[in-house]
């Protein structure tokens, strides 16, 4: 199957300057604090602190504005301090904020007799110390993983930027070769009120719910949404009772767990996602380049699986998975032909261990002022050095950002 292709590293942030090593890396890496039951890194500006889990690699918790209103829009399982079973994996141990799959998905089926773990290795193992890199403005925590189930390497490098409430997320997989899928796997937890958040996203090309029950009652969980079924606008999605819903309003249907999945339009250079809190006056939004990340997945959590650890008290959380994938099957459904592969929407892509293959991501929030809704456009300006947020109504906000980053090496061929 025909892959995203490779892209070529270059000089982290544009127009960054010299990177260094800071002098204290020892101590640092000596430094882990456990944070919501888990040894993490701290990385922080004057605007960000973000922690970093040493299992598994979790971005989270993340405060943004600090010395103002904190922001902490990311989720942090219920069951974080509690004492977990042992057969619980470990990525279910750990779970929070955003973290990077490779491969993507349950990898339930071997793939040439690959046994990846749920979400893969990336999400499960422990992360090893590289570095803290400093340059002028900006650091960098540098952390390195050597996957045992198909060899290679993962470089992930998380940047913060003084003056930008916002990450900068980075993973170089190098010296790994054939088909593979990944993708970030962000999670909000949302204020506990009813169509509190309201999501919207750049354009997209095709629309579908996951082709199965996410859940079935059998086995102590619910679904709404009607299996398989296709969309083309995310407020009119059908459900299993025959009414459309819509998903772009949240925390909604209360007691159930659904999945769907959108195609961005392929040959564009920005894809983008935003949740609005109108009430607690900011957005958060994520950046991708979708030649690299071609699909999105949501998952609309809100308490509907009811077997450990979860016990129907996983509520008001949105997965926002940006991914090159089918579904969260895994790698040996999405490397197959499948439904979407057959439309022309690829599932995977094609490393080769001669050229690296680099994913880059932006996550961040914005202040907005009263009354600002939905976010309906986001236009990088034209110097790239910051974007433009616009809501329905026609209240716009600028973000400082580095939009560059995101297509920093040249665009993978199809």
């Amino acid at each position: 199957m025909r892959g995203v292709g490779a892209l070529v590293p270059r000089a982290p942030l544009a127009g960054a300057g010299r990177v260094h090593r800071d002098p204290l890396a020892a101590v640092m890496k000596a430094r882990l604090r456990v944070i919501a039951g888990q040894p993490s890194w701290r990385l922080a500006t004057a605007q960000v602190e973000a922690f970093v889990t040493e299992k598994g690699g979790h971005l989270g918790p993340v405060t943004f504005l600090r010395g103002h209103q904190a922001l902490r829009p990311y989720s942090v399982a219920p069951w974080a301090e509690e004492r977990c079973v042992p057969a619980l994996p470990p990525i279910l141990a750990v779970l929070r904020g955003d973290f990077f799959c490779l491969p993507f998905g349950g990898n339930a089926t071997s793939y040439r007799g690959e046994r990846h773990p749920l979400h893969g290795e990336t999400a499960n193992a422990q992360w090893q110390w590289v570095g803290l890199e400093r340059a002028p403005g900006r650091q960098c925590l540098h952390l390195r993983l050597r996957p045992r189930v198909r060899k290679g390497c993962v470089d992930k490098r998380l940047w913060l930027v003084e003056g930008h409430h916002a990450v900068y997320c980075q993973h170089a997989i190098s010296g790994m070769g054939g088909p593979m899928t990944f993708g970030h796997h962000a999670m909000l937890r949302f204020p506990d009120r009813p169509g509190s958040g309201l999501l919207s996203t750049s354009p997209f090309e095709y629309g579908q719910v996951f082709f199965e029950p996410t859940e079935r009652p059998e086995n102590c969980g619910y679904s709404w949404l009607q299996p398989g079924a296709e969309f083309s606008c995310l407020t009119q999605v059908p459900t299993i009772v025959g009414a459309p819903t819509d998903v772009t309003v949240f925390p909604a249907r209360r007691g159930y767990e659904d999945l769907v999945m959108i195609a961005a339009t392929p040959g564009e250079p920005l894809a983008w996602t935003a949740v609005s809190f109108p009430r607690e006056r900011y957005v958060w939004f994520a950046l991708k380049d979708p030649r690299v990340l071609r699909n999105t997945i949501f998952w609309l959590s809100n308490g509907g699986r009811h077997y450990p650890p979860w016990n129907g008290r996983h509520v008001n959380v949105l997965g926002i998975e940006d991914v090159t994938s089918y579904f969260h099957l895994g790698l040996a459904e999405s490397v197959r032909l499948n439904a979407w592969s057959a439309k022309g929407h690829p599932t995977c892509v094609t490393l080769t261990p001669e050229q690296p293959c680099v994913v880059n991501y932006i996550m961040a929030v914005v202040r907005t002022p009263a009354g600002f809704g939905r976010v309906c456009r986001i236009e990088p300006s034209a110097g790239r050095d910051s974007v433009r947020l616009q809501a329905e109504d026609g209240k716009a906000v600028l973000a400082p950002l580095d939009v560059g980053f995101l297509t920093s090496a040249p665009p993978p061929a199809a």
